[in-house]
């Protein structure tokens, strides 16, 4: 069966991200989205949020039949690097290598997202030739400029590279705004990755001029503190 997946999304646990999981998940299903990656800045707290609500599983099945993958998008010391599969501790400002090396390690993928997008911490190609990837953002909704998805297309065709496509939503209103299309036999995390590896069909749309301007707004926010998640405490007997 396919799936309709937005494989970069932040909720308000990334420093510009204005919406909670709760309604990023709501949003999703009303516009026909099977599930989403969690992608918040360099910080997990979103994915560890929604495991103490019970709107994520441990073993990666879906709840209410909806998948949510676990994930971040971490400033690599080259630029931003989405990690999807894997909850990762704090690694902003470490190589791309390295960072690669230990979501292979933990059997999640990485991808980068907008790497042409000048104005975006993209990983430049130069860093991306030395980089082992799973898969290339060649589709980014909120792209500066349209020209830079067409180079990362490009490029993913020259290295034969898996593609994805992604809102980058920093609101609810722009979740599923583009997604990947995974004929993937297994509904779960793990399906959904491994369906990445072996191909992958696109939905494309940009993000309106009010969604623009929105996700412009949030990123001028992303000097404030972004939310912490404390686990909840279990109930005393």
């Amino acid at each position: 069966m396919a799936y309709n997946i937005d494989l970069h999304c932040h909720s308000w646990f990334s420093g510009d991200g204005v919406s909670a999981p709760e309604a990023l998940i709501e949003s999703a299903r009303k516009k026909g989205l099977h599930g989403f990656a969690m992608t918040d800045h360099n910080t997990c707290d979103a994915c560890r949020y929604l495991l103490d609500k019970g709107l994520v599983r441990e073993d990666g099945l879906p709840v209410d039949d909806f998948v949510i993958i676990p994930g971040v998008e971490v400033t690599t010391a080259e630029g931003h690097l989405l990690c999807l599969g894997v909850i990762l501790p704090y690694l902003k400002g470490v190589p791309a290598a390295e960072v690669t090396k230990l979501v292979h390690d933990m059997g999640g993928l990485v991808i980068p997202p907008h790497p042409y997008d000048l104005f975006r911490a993209g990983i430049r190609e130069s860093v991306l030739d030395t980089l082992e990837l799973d898969a290339l953002e060649v589709f980014n909704a909120a792209t500066t400029l349209r020209r830079y998805n067409k180079k990362a297309f490009a490029y993913a065709q020259k290295r034969n590279l898996p593609m994805t496509a992604a809102s980058d939503a920093h609101h609810e209103s722009a979740i599923g705004t583009a997604y990947t299309i995974l004929d993937a036999p297994e509904f779960s995390v793990k399906g959904l990755l491994d369906q990445i590896k072996r191909g992958t069909q696109l939905n494309q749309r940009y993000l309106s001029p009010a969604a623009a301007f929105k996700k412009t707004w949030s990123n001028w926010r992303r000097l404030g503190r972004p939310r912490k998640h404390a686990p909840e405490e279990p109930d005393s007997p």
